[in-house]
């Protein structure tokens, strides 16, 4: 592993208090909604974002959304876990993306909208897996932050740049991260939630959410969900028709229906 980059994740902050409650309440399974709801109203960044989103368009409740209880209630605990964890690198990470060609603006929209296809999708497969789901596609992409320090601290943004117009791709892009600075976004976003004690389901269905059929087989289904929204959703595009192909060809080759997942698409693209 990079030893600058390890040495980067080991410095990270703890969670703050309220991710750790959230935390707390969220695998507690004695705990209620209305439990998680009175931390995040203690939360008033937190509380804004989460309403922001609740009547955002791209997660498609029918009406607004007034009360953090509300969507609390909508969400639920493994989405509002999501955004807790997602409000963590935004206070934990200087977000600067510039060697990947995307604005700290896209970077939050790409993480949204990864969130809003899995959440729409998977609502409708198994609401259950979104326990893991919902948080790690919040999460698909931080480990770029770190990458994109490490490029700026070693000289080899250009080099990177260059590269990167060679491909398309999120998983040959994970090559290059590889090549150029010795690891992956995915390595390094599981190393950043090693460092903050999260649960080893949610570390291992993100580091192994580009070859999926290496993961433990508990871990598989998470990580080939992954991969799918991956390719629908990155910096390359997204819900693009070129990348909605290969995301098809993605559905079928893991099993899954389309007809939910296009579902999902429909909803989120209409809201772009």
């Amino acid at each position: 592993m990079n030893d600058s980059i390890y040495k980067h994740i080991k410095a990270l902050p703890p969670l703050d208090d309220t991710v750790v409650k959230v935390q707390a309440v969220c695998s507690n399974e004695n705990s209620s909604l209305g439990d998680l709801a009175q931390i995040i109203a203690k939360d008033p960044m937190l509380t804004a974002n989460i309403l922001r989103s609740a009547n955002s368009p791209l997660y498609g409740f029918s009406r607004e959304i007034t009360t953090i209880e509300k969507a609390v209630s909508l969400f639920g605990m493994a989405t509002v876990r999501g955004f807790a964890l997602s409000s963590a690198v935004k206070k934990n990470f200087k977000i600067n993306l510039d060697p990947y060609g995307i604005t700290s603006h896209d970077f939050l929209n790409i993480s949204i909208m990864q969130n809003a296809l899995t959440y729409n999708w998977y609502s409708k497969i198994d609401a259950k897996e979104l326990a893991v789901l919902s948080p790690a596609s919040f999460m698909l992409e931080v480990g770029k932050i770190v990458i994109s320090h490490e490029l700026n601290e070693k000289g080899k943004v250009d080099e990177f740049r260059k590269r990167l117009k060679e491909i398309s791709n999120p998983f040959d892009l994970s090559d290059l991260e590889t090549e150029i600075v010795g690891i992956s976004n995915e390595t390094v976003t599981a190393k950043i939630f090693e460092q903050w004690n999260l649960e080893t389901e949610l570390v291992e269905a993100i580091y192994y959410s580009n070859d999926p059929d290496d993961a433990p087989e508990h871990i598989k289904d998470y990580s080939k969900a992954l991969r799918v929204v991956k390719n629908a959703v990155n910096i390359f595009s997204q819900l693009s028709d070129d990348g909605l192909q290969n995301t098809l060809m993605c559905l079928d080759e893991y099993g899954f229906a389309q007809d939910k997942f296009l579902e999902a698409v429909a909803k989120v693209k209409a809201n772009l």
